[in-house]
């Protein structure tokens, strides 16, 4: 039996230079020896490991035999975005951490989410349309919010008849997957696709509506039956040291969105972002590597990743953490900023001290310690805060019927609904950040809750 197959991507020394997608995809023929790895497990694990509960198994089966086309429905049923989540979803810890395969003498896990990837793409390559034909009801569904989690409510509820309308607050749905995941890991072109199915299916998606400024959550419980909350964490979070107010500086966040929402990569961009020769990112999840692989594409000459822990704490996917490597990101471990050092109210500088790891924190991971006496300088002309989000506070400071914990995060029970009957969340304004397989999941739970309230009967 073959060893797991790898993607073909586009060589370091090129791919630094464009904003292409790095990693290919699997061919017709390395697809087929990869789904022949899967053993069909007769209690498959890797079913209890996807949020979204996909029968991995029978669509990887399909794929064996050839009818590639069924396996993509065969994923729909359960997951609206599988050439999204085919891409960025971190199955090395979730369906495919517990593939029987998962261990070097049996080859590794098999490659679950590249070949939904392959039957993804190949869905919209042969114009396959997964749309199909409701009968629809009267149940009437606001949803707030085009990420993740609002995508797949809007797509489990239209479905199953329900008239569903996306509120989004940009000029282009799909939240953090169109403004926080660049071009080269995920197509803007990809995403829109796979919006689109949802348009086919009925929903009616608004853009340019802010949720708590242009219209109330009040507003909408009076015109719909229920309102879901998808509103995300977009609300950056900051180191609160000296010199984070210098020009120069910017949050992962505004800098990826400037980016890819409002394409500043493009020379003539009516919103240009600056990029210096030397760009200092702190932190290391997946947010980073992105905000560094990009700060590299638009013309950084050296690029540093700045993390207080060790290379074993890193949160961002090993994949990303290998192709940025790959790609000349040079890794400062064990070091913490403790201040932007400024020159003409523009960043000059970072300054850091060394850290060594200590005792376990509640979390399980090594604490780090600064040592004494170790501050060193930086040379730098930019730096990225990439430390994560939180969520926006317009939801929580335009209604008092909901609760919200000492986080901002929206408090929601068993079945994702929160305090005010008939409101429902889930996604990142629940959890914090997390990932885009989750949002889904949960997402979808919310869904079936709210068609079992109001009586629709789910497929």
């Amino acid at each position: 039996m073959a060893d797991r197959q790898r993607m073909a991507e586009q060589e370091p020394i090129e791919r630094i230079k464009n904003f292409s997608e790095v990693a290919l995809g699997f061919d017709d023929k390395t697809a087929i020896i990869e789904a022949e790895r899967c053993l069909k497990c007769k209690n498959a694990k890797c079913i209890q490991g996807c949020p979204v509960g996909t029968n991995i198994p029978l669509f990887i089966d399909l794929i064996k035999k050839g009818d590639v086309g069924e396996a993509y429905f065969e994923i729909r049923k359960n997951n609206h975005l599988p050439g999204i989540c085919g891409r960025v979803c971190p199955q090395e810890e979730q369906c495919e951490k517990l593939c029987v395969r998962n261990n070097p003498r049996a080859g590794g896990a098999v490659s679950i989410g590249a070949l939904e990837r392959y039957a993804a793409d190949f869905a919209a390559r042969t114009s396959m349309n997964a749309a199909r034909a409701v009968k629809k009801n009267n149940v009437k569904i606001a949803v707030v919010g085009s990420g993740p989690a609002g995508l797949t409510v809007a797509a489990e509820l239209a479905k199953n008849g329900c008239g569903v309308t996306v509120f989004e607050a940009f000029h282009k749905a799909g939240g953090v997957l169109v403004y926080g995941i660049p071009e080269f890991r995920l197509p803007k072109k990809l995403v829109q696709s796979e919006i689109d199915l949802l348009s086919e299916l009925g929903v009616n998606i608004q853009t340019n509506i802010v949720i708590g400024k242009t219209i109330f959550i009040e507003d909408l419980m009076a015109d719909y039956d229920a309102v879901f909350l998808g509103t995300g964490a977009g609300l950056p979070v900051f180191l609160n040291i000296k010199g984070e107010n210098l020009n120069g500086v910017y949050s992962a966040n505004e800098f990826l969105t400037r980016v890819n929402l409002m394409k500043a990569y493009e020379p003539n961009s009516a919103t240009p972002v600056y990029v210096g020769k030397k760009v200092a990112v702190i932190g290391a999840g997946n947010v980073a590597m992105d905000a560094a692989r990009t700060a590299l594409r638009l013309g950084a000459e050296e690029v540093y990743i700045v993390y207080r822990r060790s290379r074993d704490e890193i949160p961002a996917r090993r994949e990303e953490v290998h192709h940025a490597e790959e790609e000349g990101i040079i890794f400062r471990l064990l070091s913490a900023p403790i201040e932007i050092l400024g020159e003409n109210s523009h960043v000059a500088g970072l300054k850091c001290v060394s850290m060594r790891l200590g005792d376990t924190d509640e979390k399980g991971r090594r604490r780090p310690v600064p040592i004494e006496g170790s501050e060193f300088i930086l040379d730098c002309d930019e730096v990225i805060v990439a430390l994560g989000t939180s969520p926006n506070p317009i939801i929580r400071n335009s209604t008092s019927i909901i609760e919200f914990d000492k986080r901002g995060t929206i408090v929601v029970d068993e079945h994702f609904e929160t305090s005010k009957e008939g409101v429902y969340a889930a996604g990142d304004a629940v959890t914090g950040a997390a990932t885009v397989i989750l949002a889904m999941g949960n997402g979808k739970t919310a869904a079936r809750a709210m068609m079992k309230k109001l009586g629709v009967a789910a497929e």
